[in-house]
């Protein structure tokens, strides 16, 4: 036995990430741990990549199936998809090397809620889950397993599958140990039982992951860091965006409809979301909770203030001096922070039932609210919808955040009709660009064009806007959403060919 396993049963299965590499066959669907760059297996996916190369130069093709929780780092994506050993990645991804397949139709791909993963693995939806590679951080002596920093889709991977690899990594804090919540029953229907979670701080199932030990076939031992990107701190733009937001919490406060503590927040990555964090820290409010999939630097911060009580997530998405900190004091953030499986971080019941107020970015807008977060010009995927629409459709308040131009003016954020609907009209409460807040709530569609346009559109961008909603009030098929059928998508077929909206 090692330092880090501690079960004889399992200590006997340690083998290396090549042989274990060996034992995935062509074709299978493998599951793999790994969420944002946290806790996805660091050995065995690259040892795999070497033997896919090895069998297409023999003129033995190979590929996988690749299941995962959510993105996860250059060493298992980029690697795999670089060799062509990917027939189907699903469900979120953001790894460039993959995207530019994706895009150029050489890798299949499924784009999922992260909250239905679990269920449509169960259901078979996908085929059989014929092994498992997931990251732990110990194994204990009476054999359970001691999560990483993510839990993602670990428990149904360990569940699922046939058999199982697993890598035992070291530079996983020892403290770790606790700080995760795993739940055990959920069920099909008509088997289903409501979740009992009130409160981002319960706990409502057991420390460890299980899997029998006659599953596993191999342990792979690891001493290596999660892949953990410097956030660019926010800039102007970022900075108004947030406060934007913060203005408009302040607002309902005022107004009743929030409390002083506000409702669990749930924000996406990035440096919007930890702009706004940055803004609470800041702010007047105290008491604060998070329910949300991932926790990044500002959530940390706001953690260390005193200003955020609580977090739920299922992983970690943090900058590598937030990384340093967390694993110096990993002890004295478990009982502010709670890892569960994706299915309950992102599950809509749970989200509906606290009331999170969900803040998410997005590619575009239309002037109906209809929110784009996908794809470029309708038909290039960037990453995926990951767990937004968990939120959004259920979320107390549903806020989309972007700034309202790219490509150095080239792009408006603000479009007549999106190129591609993730979040229908309905499950979009606020749009907020760096120009200002557009809060929907209660408008029909074309008072919520004269808002978003108003508001949120760029100014080099409003006229055109306001030229077409005029002219759509007047030559559209009818008047309750007007539109231009013509036109609706011309601003993205004027880019496509000419690489700008403008006219």
């Amino acid at each position: 036995m090692t330092g880090r396993i501690r079960n004889r049963q399992f200590a006997s299965k340690i083998v290396s990430a090549e042989e274990a590499a060996e034992m995935i066959e062509p074709g299978e669907n493998v599951g793999m741990s790994g969420f944002t760059g946290a806790g996805y297996p660091k050995e065995v996916p690259g040892a795999l990549a070497k033997r896919v190369a090895t069998s297409h130069e023999q003129g033995r093709p190979m590929k996988v199936g690749l299941w995962t929780g959510a993105s996860t780092a250059p060493e298992l994506d980029g690697a795999l998809a670089e060799v062509e050993g990917i027939y189907l990645r699903l469900p979120y991804q953001s790894d460039p090397v993959s995207r530019a397949k994706i895009n150029a139709g050489r890798l299949d791909y499924t784009d999922i809620h992260l909250s239905h993963v679990a269920q449509r693995v169960w259901q078979g939806i996908y085929g059989e889950l014929d092994l498992a590679v997931v990251e732990v951080s110990g194994i204990t002596s009476d054999g359970h397993l001691i999560p990483s920093s993510s839990v993602g889709n670990n428990k149904t991977w360990l569940e699922q599958a046939d058999r199982v690899i697993l890598e035992v990594n070291s530079w996983q804090s020892e403290h770790l140990d606790g700080m995760h919540d795993i739940y055990y029953g959920t069920a099909l229907p008509p088997h289903r039982k409501p979740i009992p979670i009130t409160h981002p701080a319960d706990r409502i199932g057991v420390p460890h992951l299980e899997c029998p030990a006659e599953k596993v076939i191999a342990v792979v031992e690891t001493e290596s860091p999660d892949r953990n990107a410097a956030f660019t701190p926010p800039d102007r733009t970022s900075e108004q965006i947030a406060g934007h937001v913060l203005g408009f919490l302040e607002s309902e406060v005022r107004n009743g409809r929030l409390p002083r503590e506000l409702l669990p927040l749930q924000s996406g990555v990035g440096n919007v979301a930890n702009a706004v964090l940055a803004g609470l820290g800041a702010g007047p409010f105290d008491g604060l909770t998070a329910y949300t999939e991932v926790i990044q630097d500002g959530m940390l911060q706001l953690i260390e203030s005193g200003k955020l009580q609580m977090a739920s997530a299922t992983a970690f998405s943090l900058s590598p001096t937030a990384v340093d900190r967390f694993n110096r004091d990993t002890a004295a953030y478990r009982d502010k922070i709670v890892l569960r499986p994706q299915e309950i971080s992102n599950h809509p019941e749970v989200v509906r039932r606290l009331g999170c107020l969900a803040m998410n970015g997005i590619v575009e807008a239309d002037i109906y609210g209809n929110i784009n977060s996908t794809h470029l010009m309708g038909s290039r995927v960037q990453n995926g919808i990951g767990g937004s629409g968990d939120f959004a459709r259920n979320a107390y308040v549903s806020i989309f955040v972007t700034p309202s131009q790219a490509k150095n003016g080239d792009v408006s954020a603000i479009v007549p009709m999106v190129s591609h609907v993730d979040h229908t009209e309905h499950d979009v409460d606020v749009v907020v660009t760096e120009q200002g807040l557009a809060d929907l709530r209660g408008l029909s569609p074309k008072k919520r064009a004269e808002r978003i346009i108003d508001r949120c559109a760029h100014p080099d961008f409003r006229p055109l806007l306001h030229d077409y909603f005029q002219r759509a009030q007047h030559s559209s098929f009818g008047l309750h959403t007007p539109h231009l059928l013509d036109e609706s998508l011309s601003w993205h077929h004027r880019f496509v060919q000419h690489g700008s909206m403008r006219g």
